[in-house]
């Protein structure tokens, strides 16, 4: 099912950060499969196999317009294609992660990216607060602005004002995950004396991770809310550059960049009979850690054989753990 070679990578003394693995949970596809048992069984394998992370994306209705995905000024990926057709079925994320951590113990979960503006920022608040108190504190939420304009015109909301609808969004949950009593006041909203509980598990609240590329939007954003970066488009196909870019730039803002998590992405190489090559999956590990990467994400395709799932997950584990030693 895979190959695993085993070489060891050297530590970089200069990166005090854990370096996490995590990998994404398939909640869409092109046609409803009526049966999502599979997500379970994935969790409970990734979970007793050591994954520290488990994440998953957010759509919450498409247009027609799929175009959009690849178009980088829409907040797309360049060259990138919507994978399902606007009839692909999307699981809610937070309703899924809220099913999954009730049949897990160790794993995080994360969305990847949630697009928050399309929540009612309370309600949201609540949501999350919930999932974090029961799964003991295994929550993060990687928020951005979409792409699509229809999802924001179908939730009644301005596609043109959504970054600053995000950062709304951030403020008015982190405000009440953190304060016993709130008063809040923006162009959108304005409320006092507001009590919410139960506060989430984690110090803090729930981890903000901002995604997008280095502009001075999603950087003030990163800057002011975030506790990590998932970059976007050109920042994540060259995130070391990305990292220096972002560092500037927040720094620039008044944040110390120190601290601030990155995603990077792992790409499964496979060999010629299709078996994967662990050796060369786990290749850029050590440059990823160098470069200032704290999580590396993997999407992999699970055994055949479901009964196999754990082992391959457990290999695949093994195999990250020895090159970032």
């Amino acid at each position: 099912m895979f190959a695993h070679g085993g070489a060891g990578r050297q530590r970089d003394e200069t990166v005090t950060t854990p370096l996490q693995l995590s990998t994404s949970l398939p909640t869409f596809v092109a046609r409803d499969p009526g049966d999502w048992s599979h997500l379970t069984e994935f969790a409970r394998a990734a979970d007793v196999a050591g994954v520290d992370r488990m994440v998953m994306s957010d759509h919450v209705v498409f247009g027609e317009h799929l175009e959009a995905y690849a178009n980088p000024a829409n907040g797309g990926a360049r060259g990138g294609k919507q994978p399902t057709g606007p009839d692909g079925a999307w699981l809610d994320p937070l309703a899924t992660i809220a099913y999954l951590s009730a049949v897990t113990t160790r794993a995080r979960f994360a969305t990847n990216i949630l697009i928050a503006a399309l929540r009612r920022p309370v309600v949201l608040a609540k949501m999350a607060a919930t999932i974090d108190v029961l799964s003991h504190g295994r929550l993060d939420l990687g928020v951005g602005v979409g792409w699509q304009r229809e999802e924001y015109e179908a939730a009644g909301l301005s596609f043109d004002n959504r970054g600053r609808l995000l950062n709304h969004t951030i403020e008015v949950c982190q405000a009440l995950w953190r304060d016993q009593t709130v008063t809040y006041t923006s162009e959108e909203l304005s409320f006092s004396g507001i009590h919410q509980m139960p506060k989430p598990r984690q110090s803090g609240g729930v981890p903000i991770w901002v995604s997008g590329t280095v502009n001075s939007r999603s950087m003030d954003r990163l800057a002011r809310y975030g506790s990590g970066w998932i970059p976007w488009g050109d920042d994540a196909a060259d995130v070391e550059s990305g990292i220096e870019r972002m560092r500037t730039a927040v720094a620039a803002m008044g944040r110390a960049p120190e601290g601030i998590g990155v995603v990077g992405t792992l790409r499964s190489v496979r060999s010629d009979d299709g078996i994967l090559d662990l050796t060369r999956t786990m290749e850029p590990v050590a440059r990823l850690r160098a470069a200032g990467v704290t999580d590396c994400r993997i999407a992999l395709s699970p055994p055949d054989r479901r009964a196999d799932l754990t082992d391959f997950l457990g290999e695949v584990v093994s195999a990250f753990r020895s090159a970032s030693a």
